[in-house]
Parts: structure tokens; C-alpha cells; sequence
């Protein structure tokens, strides 16, 4: 069995490459690793996917069997979890989904006692113990085993601070939102709602396997003709389980995430509230979004892809705004991870506070042109492309046709079998056809 942990907790076919078997183990092992130094609560929550409620008992079930108490908390959004923790002042939190992925697929990510997802070096615990399968010697008895306790009033809970946090009155906007069939298709609705809102919401029955189909944020044109058709002031649309978001302004285009750290951005630094004057991206940035922020005296730095490495830079050096391209969005002044709903919040207030339409937001920066292309290889090999002799004379070949105006960027998936190519210039000479034949080069040396 290969390594457990990629960028964003454990990943993969439920029931087939995430078993009820393996999410018990790591409800052990993630219980004894997280309770080493104290004893406390575990939050557990989960999107809509029908695979939640299996994956839930079991690693639940693990849990208690180590002596720790469970509070569940149904089907909720990502960074509800990570706000929950505090409020709850539990020790853990546990959030089962598989985020942008399709509805097969499901997942496992741990937070700490702060809401912060768990350091590598903590997941490698937890993973040594699987991987190596190492005993626990830890089965309590009678009343020292672990409970479930149900918690109903989570969802409002969450809704409650996202409120307490916005300070804008909706009324006479109108809102176009695409959830998804995720973990927000009753959260977002209601919060836009109580803000007094004008709200047209469309993707909000789960089934349990039609989170992410040919909707959310991965699938933009869905919202963007629900704005045009509604003449709505603004799209907002999210992941299956509430931590990314993608905006579309009122003319139909999208806001991604570097568009959204523009607005924002600038917005936080005319409000002085933009603490070391910085924006945290990462290697995938679009370029265009650093010569904005230049031009207007803000400093940008670049961690890897990751909103796990982003956090760890603003707490790092003390910033409160990172985030990356895929709308994966963090206001470390409201919360520890990525949050979608709230990055919704915080556009409109922009937008309502600056009296901007969203399109003129949307156009503060301007794109490099920008391709990204997947190479498919097998998930066991796709590190060892910068192995590979061939493929690192090939991109420096194609890095030298930019002659200091363009750059390539190779990168394996966290989540997914395989290699992302992304290759930006200041002009379009042919990006998406070099993209292409780099990586069928890739797939061609590494793919089988």
C-alpha cells in the first residue's frame, strides 16, 4: 500500500480504495496520535455523499474504541468543522468527503484542536501506525468507551457566526448560487436569506451520488447562465463540501481565485486591515495577479499548491489573506481554512461597500494567458517525472521559448493519477498545443 495522506487528507473510491475497514483504522490511529497529550471530543461531519454514513461508522467506530466521545454533526460544510472545534472546544475534528471529486469517490481529513488541518508530519503518525500495522494496546471497557453524541444545532451554529461576521444588508441584491447538490445545499441558502438577499438557488437535492455532476464549482457554466438568464448581481458557486468557491459577475464571466484575492486584496489594504501588506498564492497563480498587486504596493508570496502550505505561511509570517486559483479562499481573521460561503460574504461586502458592479472587480487584474493541461499516469509514478532525464530537457526546451516571459509549472496531483502541466506567458504563442504535447511527453515516458 502506497503513502495514505495526499494535499488534502485520504482520498479514493469508497468502499474500493477507502474501505469501512481502512476508516476504522484511521479512526484509531487518528484517535491515539490526536489524544497523546490530552483526552476530549472528536467532531465528525460529512457532505452528501451516499458513502458518508459507511465511512462515518466505521472511523466513529474507531474512535470510540480508543475511549474518546463522538460528536456528530451531520452533513455540513468543511470549514463549519474547523469553526465548530473552537465553539465546541473539542479536541479533533473529522470531516468525511472527497471534496471537488465525483460521487464515488469520498475522503478523510483530520483537524486539530484549533481548526487547523493536521501537519505532515502528524498524518505520517498516523499513517505509520496503519501502513506498518502497529498494535494499539488501547480496548476500554464498561463506561470508559467512547459515545455519539448527537448534535442538532450545528448547522444553525455555523450559520449564526457567518452572520455575526457580515457586516452587509442583501436587501436589493440578487444572487445567483449553484450548490452543488453539497454539504451547503440547505447552509448557503439560508445565510444569504437571513442577510435579507434576493436569492435564485439551484442544485440543492442530494441523492447521494450526484454531488459535483455537471455542477458547482468545477463546472462553472452552470451558474454563469443562471446569472444571465436571471440578471442576477453576482454568482456564487461551490465544491461538495463548502471549502472553495468560484464567483461569476453580473456579465456572465467568472471570478476564480486570483480574481477574488484582487478584489479582496485591495479592498483589505485601502481598509488597513491587510496585515503585512501581503497576499498569499501559490506556483499556480496566475501572473497577471502579481502585477496587480505590484502596481498597487501590496506584496504577494507563493507557497506550493495546497491550502494546507497556505496556512502555513500566513501563520508563519503573520498574513490573513492567501488563497489559490481553484477558489480555495482563507480570511485567517474568521477562520483556519478555506470557506467558500464566507468568501461569498466577503465579495459582496466588497462589492456592496466599494459601490462596484462585480464586473469591475472581476477586471482589476488582467490574466497572463494561462494553460493547464492533466498528463495521465499511474499514481505510483507520478512523482518521478523530475526523475526522468528526457522530460526535464524537454520543459527547459520549452521554458527557453518564453526567453524570460512565460514559465512552465509541473505537478503532480494530490488527489488524482496524475501530472498537471501548466504553462503561462505573457503572450499566446500556441499555449494550449505546447501544453498538450508536454504532456502527452509526459504520459508518453512515466504514463503506464
Amino acid at each position: 500500500m502506497g503513502k495514505l495522506f495526499g494535499t488534502d487528507g485520504i482520498r479514493g473510491i469508497a468502499n474500493k480504495d477507502l474501505t469501512p475497514e481502512l476508516a476504522y483504522e484511521v479512526g484509531r490511529a487518528g484517535a491515539y496520535i490526536l489524544a497523546k497529550e490530552s483526552k476530549g471530543t472528536v467532531i465528525v461531519g460529512k457532505d452528501t455523499r451516499i458513502s458518508g454514513d459507511m465511512l462515518e461508522a466505521a472511523i466513529t467506530a474507531g474512535i470510540c474504541s480508543m475511549g474518546l466521545d463522538v460528536i456528530s454533526v451531520g452533513v455540513i460544510p468543511t470549514p463549519a468543522v474547523a469553526y465548530l472545534i473552537r465553539k465546541y472546544k473539542a479536541l479533533s475534528g473529522v470531516v468525511i468527503s472527497a471534496s471537488h471529486n465525483p460521487g464515488e469517490y469520498n475522503g478523510i481529513k483530520f483537524f486539530n484542536n484549533e481548526g487547523f488541518k493536521l501537519p505532515d508530519e502528524v498524518e505520517d503518525e498516523i499513517e505509520d501506525i496503519i501502513l506498518n500495522k502497529k498494535e494499539l494496546d488501547i480496548r476500554p471497557i464498561g463506561d470508559k468507551v467512547g459515545k455519539i453524541i448527537k448534535e442538532e444545532n450545528a448547522s444553525e451554529d455555523y450559520i449564526d457566526y457567518l452572520v455575526s461576521t457580515s457586516n452587509i444588508d442583501l436587501t436589493g441584491i440578487k444572487i445567483a448560487m449553484d450548490c452543488g447538490h453539497g454539504a451547503l445545499y440547505k447552509i448557503a441558502p439560508e445565510t444569504i436569506r437571513r442577510l435579507g438577499g434576493e436569492l435564485v438557488v439551484i442544485n440543492t437535492e442530494p441523492t447521494g451520488t450526484n454531488i459535483n455532476q455537471n455542477c458547482g464549482s468545477t463546472n462553472p457554466k452552470m451558474i454563469q447562465e443562471l446569472v444571465l438568464k436571471e440578471k442576477a448581481d453576482i454568482g456564487i458557486s461551490f465544491d461538495g463540501d463548502g471549502d472553495r468557491i468560484i464567483a461569476v459577475d453580473e456579465l456572465g464571466n467568472v471570478l476564480d481565485g486570483d480574481h477574488i484575492l484582487a478584489a479582496c486584496g485591495l479592498y483589505l489594504y485601502e481598509q488597513g486591515k491587510l496585515k503585512n501588506n501581503t497576499v498569499v498564492g501559490t506556483i499556480m497563480t496566475n501572473m497577471g495577479l502579481d502585477t496587480f498587486l505590484k502596481e498597487k504596493g501590496i506584496n504577494i508570496v507563493k507557497t506550493t499548491v495546497g491550502d494546507r502550505y497556505i496556512l502555513e505561511e500566513m501563520i508563519r509570517k503573520d498574513f490573513v489573506l492567501g488563497g489559490e486559483q481553484s477558489g480555495h479562499i482563507i480570511f485567517l481573521d474568521y477562520n483556519t481554512t478555506g470557506d467558500g460561503l464566507a468568501t461569498g460574504l466577503h465579495l459582496l461586502e466588497v462589492m456592496q461597500n466599494t459601490g462596484k458592479t462585480m464586473s469591475e472587480l472581476n477586471n482589476l487584474m488582467t490574466n497572463f494567458p494561462q494553460v493547464l493541461v492533466n498528463a495521465k499516469v499511474k499514481n505510483e509514478l507520478k512523482y518521478k517525472y523530475n526523475e526522468n532525464e528526457e522530460i526535464k530537457e524537454e520543459i527547459k526546451r520549452v521554458e527557453d521559448m518564453f526567453k524570460g516571459q512565460g514559465r512552465v509549472v509541473i505537478r503532480p496531483s494530490g488527489t488524482e493519477p496524475l501530472v498537471r502541466v501548466m504553462i503561462e506567458a505573457k503572450e499566446d504563442i500556441g499555449l494550449p498545443q505546447i501544453a498538450s504535447d508536454l504532456a502527452k511527453f509526459i504520459e508518453e515516458r512515466i504514463g503506464n
